[in-house]
């Protein structure tokens, strides 16, 4: 399958993804710590900054339509991701993680979410390459995901209890409780894991189940390589910040849940129905935005009046 990725820049994308990552992490956030609403809020800009920086950039080199690709599918995954964020809220409540340690789980899962959808990437386009109407595969899971996501209520999970855990539990031994921001630790000679480590392992699986169905998604807007990996790596980027913003706000977004589903929906029908009513790509980002935009200010609006009310009880 053709891209437009050569080895320069796959090479100068990976340079700039470590790069921003490093000053990150070693320079303005070199000790853990919780992000305030205003500091998580600065840095969110920063991140989607950078992605339509670099979307300007693919815009000169490659062209309109491809930019307006990279643009579709960084919205969607942004999008997206937020439903990644509702989760990892339940998960630190469940293990009963400190803010402060909340930051460090973020830093690694994320750096092992950019190998994982790396990885994922390469199979879902290597599959497309050779069999065409896994497309169609993709669409109906798709569909599938927003009425579920649409029509289900989400129970109440013990993250801390699933069988997984209880799976490493009985593999590795692991300390009465958190060692600081540690994920190992040495007590009376013997290697033991600490709950955090546990902590970092759900994260990291739950960000691959979500990645089943974010990957698909971007697939109904391109199959280039190039393309779908860097949307997907710029929307991960900024996901830590994101999640200290989301966290303190998710009592807000009241129907974005719902939006997602909707949004899904549309792209699971536009990669069925691809080959004999094509949807072109600047529509898609409308009908996205347009979705987010709704849902996210009726969410707002609808809740600051249940505060009201609230507040005047």
């Amino acid at each position: 399958m053709e891209s437009v990725g050569t080895p320069v820049l796959w090479i100068g994308f990976t340079i700039f993804v470590l790069g921003m990552l490093a000053l990150d992490l070693g320079v303005f956030h070199r000790e853990a710590h919780e992000l305030r609403v205003r500091e998580a809020l600065g840095w969110t800009g920063v991140w989607i900054s950078l992605a339509l920086l670099f979307n300007l950039g693919v815009y000169f080199w490659f062209g309109s339509e491809l930019a307006l690709e990279f643009l579709t599918g960084y919205v969607i995954e942004k999008s997206l991701s937020v439903d990644n964020i509702f989760v990892f809220v339940l998960i630190f409540s469940s293990f009963g993680v400190p803010p402060k340690s909340q930051h460090r789980v973020l830093v690694w899962g994320i750096l092992g979410a950019l190998v994982m959808r790396g990885i994922m990437i390469w199979l879902g386009v290597t599959l497309v390459s050779r069999f065409h109407w896994v497309l169609y595969i993709f669409g109906v899971f798709l569909l599938v995901t927003a009425v579920r996501m649409f029509f289900v209520k989400d129970k109440e999970v013990d993250y801390s209890n699933t069988w997984l855990m209880r799976l490493s539990r009985r593999s590795v031994h692991v300390t009465n409780g958190f060692r600081n921001e540690h994920f190992t630790a040495r007590e009376n000679g013997r290697f033991m894991i600490t709950p955090l480590a546990l902590v970092l392992i759900m994260i990291d699986v739950m960000d691959l189940v979500f990645a089943v169905d974010s990957i698909p998604a971007v697939f109904a807007i391109t199959t280039d390589t190039f393309i779908v990996y860097t949307s997907n790596i710029c929307a991960i980027l900024g996901l830590r910040s994101l999640y200290f913003l989301v966290a303190k706000l998710m009592d807000r977004f009241l129907y974005l849940k719902t939006g997602l589903a909707i949004i899904l929906g549309f792209v699971g029908l536009k990669m069925l129905l691809s080959e004999r009513f094509p949807i072109p790509n600047y529509i898609s980002l409308l009908v996205i935005v347009a979705v987010l935009f709704i849902t996210i200010t009726v969410s707002i609006i609808l809740t600051r009046n249940r505060s009201a009310v609230a507040a005047r009880k």
